[in-house]
């Protein structure tokens, strides 16, 4: 019996872990939880401010990291310093901690809703004024009750012609003729008025994606089967990948990719999953009349998966991109200095992607490296404010979205080429990703940036100091 005994030992000592597997949770004091009755009182106020907040932050197409940030620094600004928020793609919990007995939270569910630069910039400036103590909490939610309610600054129509500027420019980046360009605007301008009724009649946006790229397709082609009859020379790619830009504009690709790199994994699947269910609705409306086309007897359109690089261009295409990128903050009824914020990350993007095609780089890394700029761009407007980073991120890269590519690789797999298509479909999900993630990046590395310089501003006002103090003293 000793020698089990001294085995039995032997075996503990061996399997059990010296210190516990993971760390102890402070204990807080009871001294903290003895808040007064207002505190407690406004605990709840301030969670449902900062809940709603974050709702349309969430709505407006915000990475779930950042919402999280600017929910917890809400609840801070008021004094609710041990708040835990919790986001995900359709929900955003809020939790308080009032003591052992009496925890407070609220819930809030993620509208859809149309993107309104306009609403996004007003709330940015709300919650600037929060954090810095300049308003309280029942009158930020008048406020903000206020913004939710407001109507649209400009008419609708406006914002149907923007959409149409955004196609026509679009199209003109990518090297189209004039016709091509104005084919492409009318055609945008139809999807937006026709989806605008669908929209009323409750009909899911995956069948108003199809009806879009239905539309963006068929006027193009009916066009090139009349053009011999007509007398003029038209293509027709450029036009209907101008109108698959347009489309794809509307979704939240930086938001998506922004949560992959930020560590918001259940958020990023389900935003990138209605990323991948609305694009494959576009890419089924062009297939349908690319294939009722082919059926009818159109004639056969040859399309390259890029538009080739032409320096001698380089002007024009860098003014082509600067207004898409405006056109498309102003069809999300942006502010007008937001629209100019946007049309310089426009142009820095399309700068930087030129000069990297013609030195040879590839699409991905190309499209990665003019990303990179339109999130400086983003943070230095933020900084002069002028606008959010996200209006400058998602309408800056707006030129550069893979409708190209995209539309070469439908038309591969039409053409009973599958390893072709789905390699270039691929390839125009492999372009956003990059774009996304040079968004992130530079507004990262201007954050980094900016973070280094405000440290080295007061190191050296704590050295200045003393020697002014002793100055003072002399004189």
């Amino acid at each position: 019996m000793g020698a089990q005994e001294r085995q039995r030992g032997i075996l503990s000592r061996i399997i059990r872990e010296t210190d516990p597997p993971t760390g102890a949770l402070p204990r807080i004091p009871l001294s903290d939880t003895e808040a007064d009755e207002a505190y407690y009182a406004r605990v709840g106020e301030v969670l449902d401010l900062a809940g709603n907040i974050g709702a349309l932050l969430m709505a407006s197409g915000t990475p779930a990291t950042a919402t999280m940030d600017q929910v917890t620094a809400i609840a801070a600004a008021y004094g609710v310093d041990r708040c835990e928020v919790d986001v995900i793609n359709t929900t955003i919990h809020v939790a308080a901690y009032r003591g052992p007995s009496s925890p407070v939270s609220t819930l809030h569910i993620v509208q859809s809703r149309s993107i309104d630069f306009s609403r996004l910039a007003a709330v940015d400036r709300l919650i600037g004024k929060i954090r810095a103590g300049e308003i309280s909490p029942s009158e930020a939610r008048t406020e903000l009750d206020t913004i939710i309610t407001a109507p649209h600054p400009y008419r609708r129509w406006i914002a149907t012609l923007a959409w149409g500027a955004l196609a026509f420019a679009t199209a003109g980046t990518l090297g189209a003729s004039w016709l091509a360009c104005v084919v492409s605007a009318l055609s945008t301008m139809t999807i937006d008025r026709v989806n605008r009724r669908l929209n009323r009649h409750g009909l899911p946006f995956f069948f108003q994606y199809a009806v879009g790229g239905a539309i963006a397709a068929a006027p193009p082609i009916i066009l090139y089967w009349l053009s011999p009859r007509l007398g003029i020379h038209f293509e027709p790619t450029v036009a209907i990948a101008a109108g698959l830009v347009v489309l794809l504009a509307g979704l939240s690709l930086v938001g998506s990719v922004g949560d992959v790199i930020s560590g918001a994994p259940v958020t990023a699947a389900g935003r990138f999953f209605e990323l991948v269910m609305m694009t494959g609705a576009t890419i089924a409306g062009v297939a349908l009349v690319l294939h009722l086309a082919n059926r009818f007897g159109a004639p056969f359109v040859a399309i390259d998966a890029h538009a080739p690089p032409a320096l001698a261009e380089f002007p024009a295409r860098v003014a082509f991109g600067a207004a898409s990128a405006a056109a498309y903050a102003l069809a999300c009824y942006a502010e007008r200095s937001a629209a100019i914020a946007a049309a310089f990350g426009g142009a820095a993007g399309t700068i930087a992607f030129l000069l990297a095609q013609g030195a040879g780089l590839g699409a991905v890394v190309a499209s990665f490296l003019a990303a990179v700029p339109i999130g400086l761009v983003g943070r230095l407007m933020e900084r002069r404010n002028l606008a959010p980073p996200l209006v400058v991120s998602i309408a800056g890269i707006v030129p550069l979205l893979p409708g190209l590519a995209l539309l070469h690789g439908i038309y591969a797999i039409l053409n009973d080429q599958h390893a072709l298509g789905f390699a270039s479909v691929l390839g125009a999900f492999a372009i956003g990703t990059a774009l996304a993630a040079g968004v992130t990046l530079g507004e990262w590395s201007s954050w980094k940036v900016r973070r280094r310089r405000l440290q080295a501003r007061r190191a050296d006002r704590r050295t200045r100091l003393p020697g002014q103090t002793a100055l003072s003293s002399a004189d």
